[in-house]
């Protein structure tokens, strides 16, 4: 299935979206999560989610709750 511009930048949007929320739950965050804007205007392969750059309170609350998920 190949997916329309406007269809794959809704598909990678809505994945921010959900990983944001996620992420919001754990109490983690990261304020430049966003879509990747040039490979969203490409037509090869979804586009990328950019993480961003995160401080590193933010590395170290995430590395402890994937700790926390990995070892419970």
């Amino acid at each position: 299935m190949v997916l329309t511009p406007a269809e794959r930048i809704r598909a990678a949007e809505e994945a921010v979206r959900e990983l944001k929320e996620a992420l919001d739950r754990v109490g983690v965050v990261f304020p430049s999560l966003d879509v990747e804007r040039v490979s969203a205007a490409g037509t090869y392969g979804l586009p990328l989610v950019d993480l961003g750059r995160c401080n590193l309170d933010t590395a170290l609350r995430l590395a402890a709750v994937l700790h926390e998920r990995a070892h419970p």
